[in-house]
């Protein structure tokens, strides 16, 4: 993976999103019905929602028609999935007992980056029922206008330059040769979508993320302000790409 700290290992990191639980349901983008449907071919599929959060991607593969189970950490954002209907089991991944039940469809949405990637593939491998399969999912939002660049000079001041781009594992050039090492096959596919935000969204979105939840609140209250102030009235058009990468047991 790359050169810096597993984010894995940064377990404040990973607990920031419960404080944030309702905003991250409201701001976080919804995934493509397209790349769900090539996960869930029609119904009675089994699927396991792995740190599903709020349950965003859940829902979606519930509408698809799949039985889902979610498994999440942080009560606050796993009640927000079970206010949505979805079936929430609180535990970490790794503490998370499966007690005989195997799955279709094992998901990560933006969540993977938070295992230690051996570890989780080896228990996925474990709970997949025969030709089942493990998907990694991720939304990518680049600004266009104002550019990244733009923005970034907001964060100046707020952020070490190595904590300004939000961390995911699917876009990690390691992550297949990781997938590939522990038995699987690798399958990566993308849709592209241009997309506008007005300044609020955007800003209210930037603060669902873990390196903006864990600044402390005078931090975070100046780094919205500069935010807004780069923004400005037109908002922000971007650049929405949605990543799947499925993985299939050699």
């Amino acid at each position: 993976m790359s050169d810096r700290a597993p984010t894995y290992a940064d377990r404040r990191r990973a607990g920031s999103f419960g404080a944030a639980a309702d905003r991250y349901d409201r701001y976080r983008p919804r995934y493509p019905q397209s790349l769900v449907a090539t996960l869930v071919a029609g119904p009675g599929v089994r699927a396991l929602d792995v740190g599903a959060g709020t349950g965003i991607a859940s829902a979606q593969l519930m509408e698809a028609g799949a039985e889902v189970l979610a498994v999440e950490p942080d009560p606050r954002m796993a009640a927000v999935a079970a206010a949505k209907g979805v079936r929430v089991e609180q535990a970490t991944f790794e503490e998370w007992e499966p007690a005989g039940r195997t799955f279709d469809l094992v998901v990560f949405a933006q969540s993977f980056h938070w295992m230690q990637p051996e570890r989780a593939l080896t228990k996925v491998a474990s709970i997949l029922n025969p030709g089942g399969r493990l998907a990694l999912l991720s939304n990518r939002i680049t600004p266009v206008s104002p550019t990244r660049r733009d923005l970034d000079d907001a964060y100046a001041g707020h952020l070490d330059v190595s904590q300004r781009r939000a961390i995911d594992a699917v876009h990690d050039d390691g992550l297949p040769a990781i997938i590939e090492g522990s038995g699987f096959t690798v399958d990566r596919s993308s849709t592209v979508e241009s997309v506008h935000y007005a300044t609020d969204d955007w800003v209210n979105m930037a603060f669902t993320y873990s390196n903006v939840l864990v600044l402390e609140p005078s931090t975070g209250a100046e780094l919205r302000s500069q935010l807004e102030k780069r923004i400005g009235a037109p908002g922000v058009d971007a650049r929405k790409e949605s990543v799947v990468v499925i993985c299939t047991p050699a």
